[in-house]
Parts: structure tokens; C-alpha cells; sequence
């Protein structure tokens, strides 16, 4: 976030309450009830916003995450790309080894869970 952005967002925070302080008074509320209720409203919309956040950071949908699954996948696609085909079924033959060797110990790891 660039710094206007972050002073235009302050600065607009600052107005909602103000408005929103003037919306309650002309809605018939005191001055000292307006204030705290317009207190409220904006912690209430702080929290909604942060649970935001917290949310894509758990779910790991982030702008840098993406970027780096984006990079990672164009690095993967290049060295595929360039490799002949002999090393392309060397691979191949080296990953379908791994998945043997996974699924072999998975099921030695149940056969001791069953025991």
C-alpha cells in the first residue's frame, strides 16, 4: 500500500464516522449517544476488515503467495520444457518409483494400525 493510499484511507475512516455520528443526531439521538455508537459502528467494521485479512492469510490466498506459486510453476514449466524426452522418462520412471515406494509404506504403516 503506497502512503496516499494508506492517508486517503484514514481520511475516509475519519468522515464515515463523522457521518455516520450526524446520521445517528439527525436519526434523534443524543450527542453523547451518537458518539458512542458511532464508535461502535467503526470498531465493528475494524474487526469485519481484519477478519478478512486473517482469513486470506489463513487460507494462504495472499498476493505474495500467489505470485510465488505462479513463479514456481513458470520455473517447473521451463525446466520441462527443456529437458529431452530421455530425461522426461527418466523422470517419469523416478516419480512413479517414489509413488510405489509411498504406497507400499502407507500400507505397511495400516497393516501396523490394524494390528
Amino acid at each position: 500500500m503506497r502512503r496516499i493510499d494508506a492517508i486517503g484511507l484514514t481520511l475516509g475512516v475519519f468522515i464515515a464516522g463523522g457521518v455516520a455520528y450526524l446520521l445517528l443526531r439527525v436519526f434523534g439521538l443524543s450527542s453523547q449517544n451518537a458518539g458512542v455508537w458511532s464508535q461502535v459502528l467503526l470498531v465493528a467494521a475494524l474487526i469485519g476488515w481484519v477478519s478478512t485479512y486473517i482469513f486470506r492469510v489463513v487460507t494462504q490466498d495472499m498476493t505474495y503467495n500467489k505470485q510465488l506459486r505462479d513463479y514456481e510453476e513458470a520455473v517447473i514449466q521451463k525446466r520441462l520444457e527443456e529437458m529431452t524426452n530421455e530425461e522426461l522418462e527418466q523422470l517419469q520412471k523416478e516419480v512413479e518409483a517414489e509413488k510405489a515406494a509411498e504406497s507400499s509404506s502407507t500400507e505397511q504403516t495400516e497393516d501396523k494400525n490394524e494390528q
